[in-house]
């Protein structure tokens, strides 16, 4: 791949990322006392979840209300600047995620300003300009889909001051000499529609945020909603307040580069910028984008791919569909773009039919349903309508090559197609196709291919290879607020991959559900709050997956059928050692591989959390863990071995950024070669993980499986200091932990408070 993009490369990367889930019960002034703590793990960079005014009590921010203003319940804009201050005078800075494509539908609707206007002043108002409303299809009125039941005029009211309409506790702005009308006439004569809920799914004639009615699409494409939008986190930047951004749902946005072109020009090429995009296996980012990278979940999938065995996957694929019944992972995947397309996302079906033409409509639905990635950009193979074709057979070629042609000379059409698409594939696949395909949980991740959990090595190293080469600075993942299980979880899950005879036939109310009740309890384990956690979590899936219960048709003798399940937590025998190497060299792979790695709250130790909200639970830190290991104890337990790991990689990427350039897969050679995933870093550092542990035990373990170092001789970071050189016998260098991270001698010597012993601290440094 060429670099177009290498221009932008002047800017300031962090060496890592550690994330902040902010909310009124954590704000900013905790995350300030915070700090000194984050420092010495390592980070060099906090990256906070959404600043700007959110809905009241909001526990993640991306429902915007106002973007002149940083949210008073986290501290106001004193409380973030003063974060600021004591991040830089640990050495830290600031990182904000941002979220340029929605702004919340609020309750009460005055919150939102522009959106208030807009319904008491109509598409002439200053602030029309702002969402993508269709008045036309509206009837000239915006569809407000947020009363409980059908509408009933006599439930409406007009308040004292003739300015507001009132139902209930909700309140609608009125429309200027309209208070003195007749109720019937007054509610025609408003700009705005009130609406039960339900009619949004074929009524809405706004764009939303995926099927999200409360939260409604910004023109950020328009020069001066750009600007007035922005406005603050820009001057933040100026500041020095923040020298990054992570930008929210990019393929939401009508032109991403055109905004990201837009943003980078505002900004300057010092600010680190990585965007939240969803990438197929087989697709890139887009090269001419001027960012940094992604947020990192293409990388998230990589790293659990390579230790999930590809046998024991499809073992476990043919024991699901015998045990459930169920469709294989293509079939259900089509299935569920069909359903939501169809349903949830029948309004904007609807508008782009309108938009194609009659003749059109057949090709604009199979081609959304066929469509192979998240949305189209120009140029992209994927709109060649011969590669189409046959997945697309129902609306047959004429119809899709018709609706390409449209995408291609209509800018419009484009990019609500666009737009259409990247809502559709998140909802039908990460919302209710992943929830419904379930032979292995850990795969079902976003950017995760469920029909091909494994991942070989020899990919898993050309994508690092290809990372280094061409997006050195792109984030790196393994947990974040919108992980639907933590890495934690999935390494225990995962590990079932090599032993699938412990699925065993799990009870529950329908095979479905106990397969995923099963997976989901052995991948939490024993935790505090487990029953109700795992109820959540169980209540969630099956809601999502909407085959005997959903959000909007709820079944309530199911669902406490749900609620009773209480799988046997503990993993079977021999897959807790696995899924011990599966966590620890999922955490080596992700500090030592190219990219900009991100820590989420707590995940430094260990993090077992499942889908939110229970991934989003205030952050613990473990201060006196980390405190123990600096003072030279040894790791005691799981937990404290990947504290360990975490803070011996994250100071050595702070103290040492040379280290972490270029990429060198390093083979093993030996009868158990394939369950050694190594790599060298040509500057001084040599990775080693364990993969596949299970079955390397059930094969005899490593007998004389060695691993060729790279010239010169190298010091082991963890293990007490021993050294190798040459041709190592891995029976030896992993014979403590499945992990082995070792630095060439000779070098500057460790960071500062890298450690080369059992600890991390500053006691080991060279």
């Amino acid at each position: 791949m060429s670099q177009p993009h290498a221009r932008i490369q002047t800017e300031s990367a962090p060496s890592s990322t550690y994330r902040l889930q902010l909310r009124p019960e954590f704000p900013f002034a905790a995350a300030e006392a915070a700090v000194p703590y984050l420092a010495s793990l390592g980070v060099s960079h906090l990256h906070l979840s959404p600043v700007l005014e959110a809905v009241p009590g909001s526990a993640h921010g991306y429902d915007v209300t106002d973007h002149t203003r940083v949210r008073a319940e986290l501290g106001g804009e004193p409380g973030l600047r003063a974060l600021a201050a004591a991040a830089r005078g640990h050495g830290l800075g600031l990182v904000l995620d941002i979220v340029p494509n929605h702004m919340a539908v609020p309750s009460p609707l005055r919150l939102n300003g522009p959106l208030w206007e807009v319904l008491r002043e109509g598409p002439g108002s200053p602030y029309a300009r702002w969402f993508d409303i269709d008045w036309e299809a509206g009837g000239g009125q915006v569809l407000l889909p947020v009363l409980p039941g059908p509408p009933e005029p006599e439930a409406f009211t007009v308040g004292r001051d003739g300015a507001v309409l009132r139902h209930g506790e909700l309140e609608f702005p009125l429309r200027e000499g309209t208070a003195g009308l007749a109720l019937p006439e007054l509610l025609a004569a408003q700009w705005y529609r009130p609406a039960w809920w339900r009619a949004a799914r074929t009524e809405l004639n706004y764009r939303r945020f995926f099927t999200i009615s409360e939260l409604i699409g910004v023109r950020v494409e328009d020069p001066e909603v750009f600007a007035a939008t922005h406005a603050k986190v820009l001057e933040l930047v100026r500041d020095g307040v923040a020298e990054g951004l992570r930008i929210d749902h990019v393929d939401g946005l009508a032109d991403p580069e055109g905004y990201l072109r837009r943003l980078r020009t505002a900004v300057g090429g010092g600010c680190w910028v990585v965007v939240e995009k969803i990438l197929a296996r087989h697709e890139r980012l887009p090269p001419g984008w001027p960012v940094a990278g992604t947020t990192g979940y293409d990388a998230l999938h990589r790293v659990d791919g390579v230790f999930t065995d590809p046998a024991g996957a499809a073992e476990l694929g043919r024991r699901y569909a015998e045990f459930t019944g169920g469709p294989d992972w293509e079939q259900t995947a089509r299935a569920c773009a069909r359903e939501v397309l169809t349903g949830d996302l029948a309004a904007e079906l609807a508008a782009l039919e309108r938009a194609a033409g009659p003749e059109l409509a057949a090709g604009v639905r199979e081609l959304l349903i066929a469509y192979p990635v998240y949305r189209p950009y120009p140029g992209e193979p994927e709109l060649d309508p011969q590669a189409l074709v046959e997945a697309a057979a129902p609306a047959g070629l004429g119809a899709v090559a018709g609706v390409r042609d449209l995408v291609l000379r209509d800018p419009a059409f484009a990019a609500r197609f666009a737009q259409t698409s990247a809502a559709l594939r998140a909802k039908s696949l990460e919302d209710r196709a992943f929830y419904r395909h379930a032979p292995l949980l850990s795969a079902t991740e976003v950017g995760g291919d469920p029909g091909r959990p494994a991942l070989p090595p020899d990919e898993f190293h050309a994508y690092c290879a290809e990372l280094d080469r061409d997006w050195p600075r792109s984030g790196t993942v393994l947990s974040t607020h919108d992980t639907k299980r933590s890495a934690d979880v999935r390494a225990r899950i995962s590990a079932l991959s090599q032993a699938p005879g412990a699925m065993g036939r799990p009870a529950g109310p329908d095979p479905q559900l106990a397969w995923v009740a099963r997976q989901t309890a052995l991948g939490l384990g024993e935790v505090p709050e487990r029953a109700e956690r795992l109820g959540q979590a169980l209540l969630k899936a099956v809601r999502e997956a909407a085959l005997h219960t959903s959000w909007t048709d709820q079944d309530p003798a199911y669902e406490a059928a749900v609620a009773a399940c209480a799988p046997d937590p503990e993993l079977p025998a021999g897959l807790a050692a696995a899924a011990r190497a599966n966590l620890l060299g999922m955490t080596l792979l992700h500090l030592a591989m190219p990219g900009v790695p991100e820590v989420y709250q707590g995940a430094e130790t260990e993090f077992r959390a499942l889908v939110d909200p229970d991934n989003r639970r205030p952050a613990r830190f473990p201060h006196e863990a980390l405190a123990r290991l600096d003072a030279g104890a040894p790791p005691q337990g799981q937990a404290e071995e990947k504290l360990a790991l975490t803070a011996a990689l994250l100071r050595l990427r702070r103290g040492r950024p040379e280290l972490f350039t270029g990429y060198t897969p390093l083979p093993a050679r030996g009868p158990a070669a394939e369950h050694c995933l190594a790599f060298a870093r040509p500057a001084g550092l040599v990775a080693a993980a364990t993969r596949l542990s299970h079955r390397l035990a059930g094969a005899g373990g490593w007998r004389d499986t060695a691993l060729a170092l790279p010239p010169g001789r190298w010091t082991a970071l963890l293990d007490g200091g021993s050294s190798y050189e040459g041709e190592v016998r891995l029976a030896e260098l992993l014979s403590a932990r499945p992990v082995a991270l070792l630095l060439r001698e000779g070098g500057p010597g460790p960071a500062p408070g890298a450690g080369t012993g059992t600890g991390t601290g500053a006691e080991a440094e060279a």
